[in-house]
């Protein structure tokens, strides 16, 4: 796996896993719908301009690459009419993947959701820390749209052999400075636990992100799977069981707990994956 074509690269996590795989010596093909094209690109490597909602697109965007790291889509809710959303999230991740089988791609990492999993938990969940198991739930178009996702992706790897691996991202925060409120927001969320229960106090780091990615090109996979990748601690500042127990009283805590361990179980991308987040809140905000 040398030469990975990651689309979205422009985007708030898409640059960050360009820069990752060339500081590890991929031959990077960069390509979304937005940015600066060709050699004017300020992504360390030359972007291509293509629009992946047209899949001849997507199949010349694909030629001769080894593995593709799709993160090519609307990254949330409420940015688009629902339809909209679905739609073009669908058409994209459908593109992308039959074009890895029509072009022989080895391997495809894509970036599904935490919102698969019942986010924004208006309904409690089932049972804490959430894992993979706690699938399908979703609640918006956008969710809906990531599990047709990984739908397609268990049935066109069925038909091709190509491995798949789904990653379900938590909320992912930069420290990038076009997104210099990230972590400059945490202490905001810190005096009302319900404030971000619609995660269970989730999110991960973009260089944790591109780690995943990553470790997801070689990682010992087969046919379909799909991983939640979060921190390894929530964004509060107080334990993770007073947050359950004042939120969520009634859910089952399936084991021992952390003092700030995530409730979105990383347990299964470690074991698979060798996932081990490196990057916390606390690194970049005084607590």
């Amino acid at each position: 796996m040398s030469r990975i074509v990651v689309t979205g690269a422009n985007g708030k996590t898409g640059r960050v896993v360009v820069t990752d795989l060339l500081a590890h010596g991929y031959d990077v093909v960069a390509t979304d719908a937005v940015g600066r094209a060709g050699h004017l690109s300020d992504l360390g490597t030359p972007m291509l301009v293509a629009d992946l909602t047209d899949y001849g697109q997507a199949v010349e965007v694909l030629q001769g690459a080894d593995a593709v790291v799709h993160l090519a889509n609307i990254p949330a809710p409420g940015m688009y009419p629902p339809a909209v959303t679905f739609n073009r999230n669908s058409t994209m991740n459908a593109n992308v993947f039959l074009a890895a089988q029509a072009t022989g791609v080895g391997r495809v990492v894509w970036s599904s959701s935490e919102t698969t999993l019942g986010l924004p938990f208006d309904t409690p969940p089932r049972y804490a820390p959430v894992d993979e198991d706690h699938f399908p739930y979703p609640s918006t178009t956008y969710a809906l749209s990531k599990v047709v996702g990984e739908t397609l992706a268990r049935e066109i790897s069925g038909w091709s052999g190509i491995p798949f691996v789904g990653l379900r991202l938590s909320n992912v925060h930069t420290v990038d400075g076009s997104h210099p409120g990230d972590y400059a927001a945490v202490p905001g969320y810190w005096a009302d636990a319900h404030a971000r229960k619609w995660n269970l106090w989730g999110y991960v780091d973009a260089r944790d992100v591109a780690a995943a990615c990553r470790l997801s090109l070689d990682a010992p996979i087969e046919g379909a799977q799909s991983f939640v990748i979060a921190a390894a601690d929530t964004i509060m500042n107080r334990s993770s069981a007073s947050l359950m127990a004042e939120v969520f009283p009634d859910v089952p805590i399936r084991k021992d707990l952390g003092e700030f361990e995530t409730l979105l179980s990383i347990d299964r991308a470690r074991k698979v994956l060798g996932f081990a987040p490196a990057h916390s809140w606390r690194d970049h905000v005084a607590h």
